[in-house]
C-alpha cells in the first residue's frame, strides 16, 4: 500500500525507481527553471510546502512559496521587494505562528507572517550592508527564548529578540581599527536548556568564533585557512557535540565539541570534496551523524560520520583531548556546472529535500535508504 505522502509526491514507490544496492541514491523529483536567482530554500515546518528567497534581473527581491503536488510544484503566494534577499530561517518561530526571518542586500533582518506577505511583522536595520546568513534559535528546536542570528559583509554578527524592537541581544563586532572581515556563515547551537546557548560564525580569511550567549564571552576561535561558506551544528537543541564547517579549496572540517582542550581547543578532521568551493551543509533531522554537503560544481555529496571507540584521551599533561571517528562518503552525485547555494532537508519525511541551484532552478530530490545507514 502507498502512503500518503507517496501519493502526494505522485512517486509510485522510492525504492523501485533506482535500486541495485543498499547504498542511497540520490534522485531528481522536480526540476522547474525560474525567472530569478535563488540564495534560500527553506521547507515550511510541517508542511509539503517552501520557501524560496532570491532576485530577478531587475535586483528586486522575491519571496516565493511552493507547495509540492504530484510530480511538481506549484506557486501559492509571491511578494516582491526593493532589495535582493540572501537568506532565510524559521528557526526562531514556533509550529503555530511559522514565520520567517530574512536578510537582504541592504543589511535588514525582517520576520513574514506567510499568510500575509505584503509587510513584515518585524524589521530592523541591523547591518550597514548585505547580510550573508542567518539562522534562528528557541521555536521548535532549541530551549529559551526565540532568537535570530545575523552575519553581516560589515564583519558583524547580531543576535536579535523578535520581542525587542530595534537593538540586538548581544552582538559580535570588529575591534575600531581593526580590518573588516565579511561574516559568511552563522549558526545556533548547544541550544539544550535555558542555561545555555551558543553562536557559531565563520569569516572570509577562515576565522571561527563561538561566542557563549549565557556566559557572554567567547568560548573558541581559531582559524582554518580558507574562507568559511558554511557552519552548522549537528543538531541545535542538544549539548554540542559536532560542528561541521565548509570552505573555499573543496574541504570540510568537522569538529568534535565534547572536548575542548585547554591549548589546542576542539580536535577535528579534514576532509576533500567537491573538487570546487564547498558551499554549504545541511545535516539530517532523522539522523545526525548523516550530511550533505553542497559543491560550488553543481554538486551533492552526503556523507556519514563514524564515532571512534573512544570520544576522548588524556594527553601527556593530563588533559582531556578528543578523539575524531572517520567520514566516509555514502553518495554524490552532479545536478549542474553552477553552484548548489541552498540545501534544505525535510524535518518530517526523511530524505525529501529542496535545493537553489544558480543557474536559476529550484529542485526537489529524494535520497533513499537512508533508514540502512
Amino acid at each position: 500500500p502507498l502512503s500518503p505522502l507517496q501519493l502526494h509526491l505522485g512517486c509510485p514507490d522510492f525504492t523501485a525507481m533506482v535500486d541495485v544496492s543498499n547504498k542511497p541514491q540520490i534522485v531528481e523529483h522536480v526540476n522547474k527553471g525560474l525567472t530569478q536567482t535563488i540564495y534560500d530554500s527553506k521547507w515550511i515546518p510541517s508542511s509539503a510546502r517552501f520557501v524560496l528567497m532570491g532576485s530577478p534581473p531587475r535586483q528586486t527581491g522575491i519571496i516565493s512559496v511552493y507547495q509540492l503536488t504530484a510530480g511538481d510544484i506549484e506557486l501559492q503566494a509571491e511578494v516582491e521587494k526593493k532589495s535582493p534577499f540572501k537568506c532565510c530561517s524559521f528557526g526562531a518561530s514556533s509550529l503555530a505562528e511559522r514565520h520567517l526571518a530574512s536578510g537582504d542586500f541592504t543589511g535588514k533582518m525582517a520576520l513574514w507572517d506567510l499568510e500575509r506577505l505584503q509587510t513584515p511583522i518585524y524589521e530592523v536595520k541591523g547591518h550597514e550592508t548585505i547580510i550573508n546568513a542567518v539562522d534562528g534559535c528557541g521555536g521548535i528546536k532549541g530551549a529559551g527564548a526565540p532568537e535570530v542570528v545575523t552575519g553581516g559583509r560589515d564583519g558583524c554578527v547580531k543576535v536579535w529578540d523578535p520581542r525587542q524592537k530595534d537593538v540586538p541581544v548581544a552582538s559580535m563586532e570588529p575591534e575600531a581599527g581593526a580590518p573588516v572581515r565579511d561574516c559568511w556563515a552563522v549558526a545556533f547551537g548547544d541550544a539544550h536548556s535555558v542555561e545555555s546557548r551558543v553562536v557559531a560564525a565563520g569569516y572570509d580569511n577562515g576565522d571561527v568564533k563561538v561566542l557563549d550567549l549565557v556566559a557572554g564571552k567567547m568560548r573558541w576561535e581559531a582559524n582554518v585557512s580558507n574562507g568559511i561558506c558554511g557552519i552548522e551544528f549537528d543538531r541545535k537543541d542538544i549539548e554540542a557535540n559536532k560542528l561541521v564547517l565548509t570552505t573555499l579549496e573543496s574541504r570540510f572540517r568537522l569538529y568534535d565539541m565534547r572536548t575542548q582542550h585547554p591549548i589546542h581547543g576542539y580536535s577535528f578532521l579534514s576532509q576533500e570534496a567537491h573538487q570546487s568551493t564547498v558551499w554549504c551543509v545541511r545535516h539530517l533531522p532523522q539522523n545526525r551523524d548523516v550530511f550533505m554537503t553542497c559543491g560550488g560544481n553543481g554538486s551533492l555529496e552526503l556523507w556519514k560520520y563514524s564515532y571512534p571507540a573512544q570520544r576522548k584521551i588524556k594527553d601527556r599533561d593530563g588533559h582531556d583531548k578528543g578523539v575524531l571517528g572517520t567520514v566516509e562518503q555514502l553518495q554524490k552525485k552532479t545536478f549542474s556546472t553552477q553552484p548548489v547555494a541552498s540545501f534544505d532537508w525535510n524535518a518530517e519525511k526523511e530524505g525529501l529535500a529542496v535545493m537553489g541551484i544558480l543557474d536559476q532552478t529550484v529542485r526537489v530530490l529524494v535520497c533513499t535508504k537512508l533508514h540502512l545507514v
